[in-house]
């Protein structure tokens, strides 16, 4: 007799920004193990989808347009909610990492950020998830609670830095009409083929698109554009 297959981690995406929304389901569905069973724009509609349907982690955004994602959280749990949290956020804000810890949030991931970083934390959660409930002494506690920690922090694509990348989205998410690789690589004082890879890696985050521009002669340029969020503006 064949065992039964073990059953996905079911995850709902929760993200104001559409365009982030759609990349993060992308994500997702990328993990095995995983599988994405919902999409909700703001807290109320995650509230409701969580009331039909069954779900064992949130993606939180927590700057969501109706409500703080840790009071999203908080409400949760006071309605007896036992979903994990990976809390998504541009905030660097440890007071805000403290309060999530004991609100369910396992994770925290900072923006922009790539696949591989999202993969990490998932694989990880995983290992946590499966390890729950199955621990006989001290020692397997502390296997499922390390499961959540990385051991050191999770890198950039190879070549890329962190200070470069902030100087870099600020530079993009400032020029209104867009930059060519050319123009970032002027303005952050970096080589074009540099510039080219820091705005690709902001595009694979679904934090900037790019599209051709066509002139007189000569092959069509690319000019990159921040995307802005509707309601927030950013």
């Amino acid at each position: 007799m064949t065992a039964p297959a073990e059953q996905p981690i079911r995850v709902l995406v929760v993200e104001d920004d559409p365009v982030a929304a759609d990349a993060h389901v992308m994500y997702v569905g990328r993990v095995p193990g995983f599988v994405t069973v919902g999409k909700a724009h703001t807290g109320a509609e995650a509230r409701r989808l969580l009331e039909r349907t069954a779900v064992d982690l949130l993606l939180l955004d927590l700057h969501l347009p109706d409500v703080h994602g840790l009071q999203l959280a908080r409400s949760l749990r006071a309605a007896g909610y036992q979903v994990d949290v990976i809390a998504v956020t541009s905030a660097r804000d440890l007071t805000v990492v403290r309060e999530g810890v004991s609100l369910g949030v396992v994770q925290y991931v900072l923006k922009p950020f790539t696949f591989a970083t999202l993969r990490d934390r998932l694989v990880r959660y995983a290992e946590f998830h499966a390890a729950v409930g199955e621990a006989s002494g001290q020692d397997e506690v502390d296997r499922a609670l390390g499961a959540l920690r990385a051991p050191s922090p999770v890198a950039l694509p190879k070549g890329l830095s962190g200070p470069t990348l902030e100087r870099v989205t600020g530079t993009v998410r400032e020029a209104a009409e867009g930059l060519t690789a050319a123009g970032v690589a002027e303005a952050v004082g970096i080589s074009r083929i540099t510039a080219r890879r820091y705005l690709e890696h902001l595009v694979e985050a679904g934090r900037a698109e790019r599209k051709p521009v066509y002139g007189q002669v000569g092959r069509p340029e690319l000019v990159y554009r921040w995307v802005r969020r509707t309601e927030k503006g950013r």
